[in-house]
């Protein structure tokens, strides 16, 4: 190589240098630094994002112990209301069969009543027919009220009921 090639390599090398920095390396650094931004703002966003989800992570957790302490309020109340119901249940089945049974006790007293009353007339009939047939007469009213009265005193007495 020669002198004359040498510094035609090196003129050309410096033209094309500034021309390359002229055309070439301005646009190059440009791309590069909005390149070196976009990755900046990308890196801000994924923080940004991160920060988001911890935060909203943190705030699902918060609400997922409220929704727990919620949820066993929710149970212990249905509990109480349950055991309200069933003890009201339980007091008007309670008032309910104490009903039946008082009503069964007056019904039972006033079938003894009825029965009593039936057996009187018919001990009346029974022993104002005998004593006709005894005493082969009428009897008025009151002696026949008189004489039934006193027999059925005579069948209380007898059976250690009066």
């Amino acid at each position: 190589m020669t002198a004359g090639d040498m510094l035609f390599t090196i003129v050309t090398f410096a033209v094309l240098m500034v021309l390359v920095g002229i055309f070439a390396w301005k646009p190059v650094t440009a791309i590069m630094a909005k390149r070196q931004e976009k990755i900046e703002n990308d890196l801000d966003y994924a923080d940004n994002a991160r920060q988001e989800a911890k935060e909203l992570a943190e705030k699902r957790q918060a609400e997922l112990k409220n929704s727990k302490a919620d949820a066993v309020k929710i149970v212990t109340t249905a509990k109480e209301n349950g055991e309200k119901q069933r003890q009201e249940l339980v007091s008007a089945a309670k008032a309910e069969a104490d009903t039946l049974k008082a009503t069964a006790h007056k019904d039972i007293a006033q079938e003894r009543q009825d029965a009593l009353t039936n057996a009187k007339n018919d001990v009346a009939d029974l022993s104002l027919a005998i004593a006709k047939k005894i005493i082969g007469k009428e009897l008025d009213a009151d002696t026949q009220k008189e004489l039934i009265d006193r027999y059925i005193k005579d069948l209380g007495d007898a059976n250690g009921s009066h």
